[in-house]
């Protein structure tokens, strides 16, 4: 398997974090040294190891909050 390859860019809110230390965070990626998306996913506390997640284009971040505001 192809090795990943990612920078957080800006880390911009912790959502949660878990009893043994992890965080479900939004942050501005770039993978593979491709333009950043937004990104919402679990992190160990040294940005190490994450979980799965999803990562999200600007227009679909701006869709998702307009989706949210109507909730």
């Amino acid at each position: 398997m192809a090795e990943l390859k990612f920078e957080i860019t800006e880390q911009i809110a912790v959502l949660s974090e878990s009893p043994k230390g992890w965080t479900k965070e939004l942050n501005l990626i770039s993978w593979n040294g491709r333009e950043p998306k937004y990104d919402i996913r679990d992190w160990d506390p040294n940005h190490e190891k994450m979980g799965k997640g999803v990562t999200l284009s600007n227009e679909e971040l701006l869709k998702l909050k307009e989706s949210l505001t109507r909730v």
